[in-house]
């Protein structure tokens, strides 16, 4: 090298330090800047979580309280008596007779299974369909179901905490009128557009009672035994409603047409509907306690009777970042959220990819007919019955253990999490039986037989998930069901377009051994929250806000036993002395 090249490289060396220097320094601000914004808005974010615990746990404190009294803790509700229910009061849910719950429980079960069973509708009309509007890309002819999975993804996101926020029975039943509005619309759809963007407003609107019901439940129910088992015969409906689907629309298609699968689920969604207009009563306690206190006004003008559910702030603002924004945040910063929203999306996604699958294997490889394909899907609707016997056999399980005080029943994961650990490799096993066993040369009905432990998997993991999820989250439950509704309908609309170049390029077995594989990685959640729930829990903003309110209530509403008991006996003492 020479002198003047040397002397040009020293020279250009400290601009090249600098320059370096320059760059960390400005990397390190950024990454300062990046930590700072993200610690603002965690922030933001616990504060509105905690507020928004106490003020849910607020009223339902006074919901419960004992007696009538008065807030003198907020300046707007100075002055005014704050009703509450009184022991064994007959109009609280709680109280209802066994035989009402289960009446309730049935119409919402009705409700749901018109939702599901309009999710999987067009499954084996997509042919018929498709030939009726000249259609014949891969991706369109998903495009039937998936629009209404899209539906699906958007609307829990409202209706659940709406239904927090305004009740259940109203929004209920308005949303059920646009879904039997919409399923007659698509019946007589003109064209492919239209037919989509119907699909689109059925999903949305169906969602409701996903996101609802099992609010409806926790409503009635307060008993977790009790509560488990109804939200347990939910699931099954969730299950059952798409595996008649492939039935009706599959029998219908071949025969009178596929626009009459539209017509036979519109003649069930108008039974239905008429049942929860006449039948299906308020369930959520602050929307009662808010019109027994406007009947009191209006019986007496005079009267400052008001439910603490009233007087809460209802500002535009409250609704948008408190109401609205609670599925998106416990999504977002709930470990016990994201992990089971992740799993329960992967097994609801892979159960949409088998009204895809079943056609290619069952009508490509054995040549069945759509009809007959769509009632092979009965062998899972039989495991999810098996899968319900087993629920039962480990609540009575779990119910002796807990009258024998095993230590283990007080950790709150062992409740239901156990049902998913079975559940995931069960399901496992099911689609690398289904993959590995679907060939020529092996008979139809063993591949079919694979169902049976599709259900039973499928089945569990959501009973053991989901009602794990409602206890952890009580009186957020619908909230929470709300994200996992919209998280897993997301899956359902993404995984599904794939199906048919995935079972082209990698064939039964490579296909669903993949699928098996993912399954097989998030099936160790339920482990984890067996191992580490109760930690997890300890270190939730949420859950923290939710216990410590809950004791506070709790503590409350014992110290209020105790007084009125001191106070009882005073006055019967008096009493006594009077009479002497």
């Amino acid at each position: 090298m020479s002198d003047s090249d040397s002397s040009v490289g020293s020279h250009l060396q400290p601009q090249l330090d600098a320059s370096e220097r320059l760059s960390r320094q400005s990397s390190n601000a950024l990454t300062l800047r990046r930590e700072r914004t993200l610690g603002q808005f965690s922030e933001v974010v616990r504060t509105i979580s905690t507020q928004d615990a106490a003020a849910r746990y607020r009223t339902a404190e006074a919901d419960n309280r004992l007696h009538i009294d008065y807030d003198n803790s907020s300046p707007d509700a100075s002055g005014k008596k704050i009703i509450s229910w009184a022991p064994n009061d007959k109009e609280n849910p709680y109280n209802w007779s066994e035989t009402r719950k289960a009446f309730i429980t049935i119409m919402t079960m009705m409700i749901v299974t018109n939702s599901t069973i309009g999710s999987a509708l067009p499954s084996m009309a997509v042919p018929f369909i498709a030939r009726e509007f000249g259609k014949t890309s891969d991706s369109e002819l998903v495009l039937p179901i998936s629009t209404y999975l899209i539906g699906y993804v958007f609307g829990p996101l409202l209706w659940g905490p709406l239904s927090e926020h305004i009740g259940r029975r109203t929004l209920t039943v308005g949303t059920f009128f646009c879904f039997t509005v919409f399923t007659l619309c698509c019946a007589v759809a003109p064209n492919f557009s239209a037919l989509l963007v119907f699909r689109f407003f059925c999903g949305a609107f169906g969602s409701s009672p996903i996101a609802i019901v099992s609010g409806q439940i926790a409503d009635i129910y307060d008993d977790q035994v009790l509560r488990g088992r109804a939200l347990s015969y939910f699931m099954v409906t969730t299950l059952v409603g798409p595996l008649l689907a492939p039935i009706i629309s599959g029998f219908c298609s071949t025969s009178i047409g596929w626009r009459w699968a539209f017509w036979v689920a519109l003649i069930y969604a108008g039974v239905t509907y008429l049942c929860i207009l006449f039948f299906l009563p308020e369930t959520y306690a602050p929307v009662l306690l808010t019109r027994r206190a406007e009947k009191m006004r209006k019986a007496d003008p005079t009267a400052q009777v008001y439910a603490a559910f009233e007087l809460e702030d209802k500002h535009i603002k409250q609704v948008v970042t408190r109401v609205l924004t609670r599925p998106v945040r416990m999504l977002l910063t709930e470990l016990i959220v994201t992990a089971t929203c992740l799993y329960l999306a992967l097994v609801y996604a892979i159960f949409y990819v088998s009204f895809g699958a079943f056609p290619i294997i069952f009508q490509e490889i054995y040549g069945l007919s759509p009809g007959v394909t769509g009632l092979l899907f009965l062998p899972i609707g039989g495991g999810a019955l098996i899968a319900l016997g087993i629920f039962f056999a480990w609540d009575r399980y779990l119910e002796r253990a807990q009258k024998l005080g095993r230590p283990w029943t007080k950790q709150e994961e062992f409740n239901r999490v156990p049902l998913a650990a079975i559940g995931g490799p069960i399901f496992v096993v099911s689609l690398f039986w289904l993959g590995f066993s679907a060939r020529i040369d092996v008979p139809v009905v063993v591949p079919s037989l694979a169902g049976v432990g599709f259900g039973i998997g499928f089945q569990l993991i959501f009973i053991g998930m989901l009602n794990y999820l409602t206890d952890a989250y009580e009186i957020f439950a619908a909230s929470a069901n709300a994200a996992s509704s919209s998280s897993r309908s997301l899956f359902a609309v993404v995984l599904p377009l794939a199906t048919r170049p995935m079972f082209r390029n990698l064939g039964p077995a490579g296909a669903l051994s993949l699928l098996a594989g993912l399954s097989l990685l998030l099936s160790l959640i339920p482990f984890v929250f067996l191992w580490k729930g109760e930690r997890i829990r300890a270190g939730s903003e949420f859950c923290i806000a939710l216990k410590e309110r809950k004791l506070e209530m709790q503590l409350k509403a014992e110290q209020e036993r105790e007084e009125m008991k001191r106070r009882n006996g005073a006055a019967g003492f008096r009493k006594e002395e009077e009479a002497v």
